[in-house]
């Protein structure tokens, strides 16, 4: 069915776009021919808000583990941040691109579904008091 989610960001500024995505944040990324880069992005998650004057916009935030230390390493690397305000379900900045555009980053204090799918699963634990079944006798025929 799904097998993945493609995002398609549309700037002015492509070629700076790209470089940025590529010698910046170091994603892996393929050349789809011409120098369209395709970058690989962490694994995603897809979540759907209520929204009346909202409706039909759409909101592309990056995650990450620790937004100070991210937000740290993107400025010494000359990447403009906003302030990180604590908005109860996340830490929250935006990140200014090449092309003068900026994109959410974040440090989500909610669980994520990234989390759900890639831990393993829980088993049971396992009643170690009980005593292992005794094996029946075999019945085999005796020659």
């Amino acid at each position: 069915m799904i097998t993945g989610v493609h995002v398609i960001l549309y700037s002015r500024k492509a070629e700076e776009l790209r470089a940025f995505f590529r010698d910046v944040l170091k994603l892996p990324w393929v050349d789809a021919g011409r120098g369209w880069l395709i970058f690989a992005a962490p694994p995603t998650e897809l979540a759907v808000h209520p929204g009346e004057e909202e409706s039909g916009r759409h909101e592309l935030y990056m995650m990450c583990d620790d937004v100070h230390a991210t937000v740290a390493k993107l400025t010494a690397k000359g990447v403009e941040a906003a302030p990180v305000a604590d908005r109860g379900w996340g830490l929250l900045t935006q990140v200014r691109l090449p092309d003068g555009e900026t994109i959410g980053l974040y440090q989500p204090k909610h669980p994520t579904a990234i989390q759900a799918v890639s831990r393993p699963r829980a088993r049971p634990p396992r009643d170690r008091s009980a005593k292992p079944a005794k094996k029946a006798p075999s019945k085999r025929p005796k020659s």
